[in-house]
Parts: structure tokens; C-alpha cells; sequence
């Protein structure tokens, strides 16, 4: 851990997060137990979640838990309020377009504003654990940068191309309320919806009273 830490300070402030990722990952969630997984329609994904503010022995074992709640749904990033916890915080296990694995955790992230310039639009595919089942073409940057705290409370910076830079402002827009589906038209997250009532989630999930 402690030289986790030390390489996460190179690289112009960026978390160093493609090193060791099987290694680290099966760390996490063999420590942790999957949970199951709540969907559209659950408050707790339509509200902006609490922020982290204690870096304790408790958000360790969430952390656990996320990871190993993230493999059993085959997901690539998880946010809390996905396993029904109400905090600012994700992880992820996904890889960017060239093939380059990344693994890490985000705590109170914060995605930063492009300029113009960088602002080059990706309309692939999108699917969200939470809406199991369901796609949808939806138009984000190809380049993100997410600003935050890691699991001890230490500010870090995490940015991401492709489909890493998308997983990225996928999972913060969860923890401030928004599934990728409240960035469709109307008539694209009805047809989601209609994919999501459809379909059978190959994982648990938490049904809505």
C-alpha cells in the first residue's frame, strides 16, 4: 500500500492506476462479499449522495464489498449508492480503448470542465448495471478527468480516454443522482426502459417496493 501511495504522486499529480490491477483487485474483493445490485426506480440512485468525510475502517470494508459486488455483476465500475450506500464514492476495474487496464477507487469525485478543445465527442454504446439489460448510443467527451480524495482521505486526480473516460463520468454522474439514461431523449430511455423490462439480469438485484 505504502508504495501505492508514493507512485500515485508521479505523473503530473494522476493516480498511477494500471499497475498491478489483477493483483490489487483480487485483494479487494476477497476481502469483500457482493451484494446485490438496486436499480432505477430505487431512491437512493435519484438523489445526490453524502460526501465521504470519514476515511475509516468502514469505508475499507465498503470498499471491499464494491469490488466484489462489481466482479459478481461482471461491471467495470460500481458507485456506492449502487449496492444501496449513500456516499460519494465509486470503483472501477475497466479498460481504456488501447486495451490498458485501470483499477482504483474514487471518493468524492468531482469531474473537471473540458475546454472546447478538448471536447471531442464518443457516441458508442452505453449500459449501466443498475439499468440491467438495456444499451443506448450516448454522446460524451472521449477524454475525463476526475478529481477526488482516495481511501485514506489524500487528494488525487484520475483521467481516462475512450471507454475509461466514459466509465469515469458515468460513475460520478451516479453519485449525484443521474443514470445514463437521464441523458437520453425521451424516446431512447423509453426504449431502454422497454430493453430493461425485457431482459433478465444475470445478477441479483434489489427489487422496488
Amino acid at each position: 500500500m505504502a508504495q501505492q501511495e508514493t507512485d500515485e504522486q508521479i505523473n503530473d499529480g494522476f493516480v498511477v492506476d494500471t499497475e498491478d490491477c489483477e493483483e490489487r483487485e483480487r485483494a479487494y474483493r476477497e476481502r469483500g462479499t457482493a451484494r446485490p445490485i438496486t436499480v432505477v426506480g430505487n431512491p437512493v440512485l435519484h438523489k445526490e449522495c453524502k460526501d465521504v468525510t470519514e476515511f475509516d475502517e468502514g469505508l475499507a470494508a465498503l470498499i471491499d464489498d464494491m469490488f466484489a459486488s462489481q466482479r459478481a455483476a461482471e461491471g467495470v465500475g460500481l458507485a456506492a449508492n449502487q449496492i444501496g450506500v449513500d456516499l460519494k464514492v465509486f470503483v472501477y476495474d475497466c479498460p481504456d480503448d488501447e486495451g490498458q487496464r485501470h483499477t482504483g477507487v474514487v471518493c468524492n469525485p468531482v469531474l473537471q470542465e473540458l475546454p472546447p478543445e478538448r471536447r471531442v465527442l464518443d457516441d458508442s454504446n452505453e449500459g449501466c448495471l443498475s439499468v440491467p439489460t438495456a444499451y443506448a448510443s450516448l454522446a460524451r467527451p472521449d477524454y475525463a478527468e476526475v478529481h477526488g480524495q482516495d481511501a485514506e482521505g489524500n487528494p488525487i486526480k484520475v483521467r481516462g480516454t475512450g471507454y475509461f473516460a466514459r466509465c469515469l463520468q458515468h460513475e460520478t454522474d451516479h453519485l449525484y443522482g443521474y443514470l445514463y439514461i437521464d441523458r437520453l431523449s425521451k424516446r431512447d430511455r423509453k426504449d431502454a426502459l422497454r430493453q430493461m423490462a425485457d431482459g433478465t439480469p444475470r445478477y441479483e438485484t434489489v427489487p422496488n417496493d
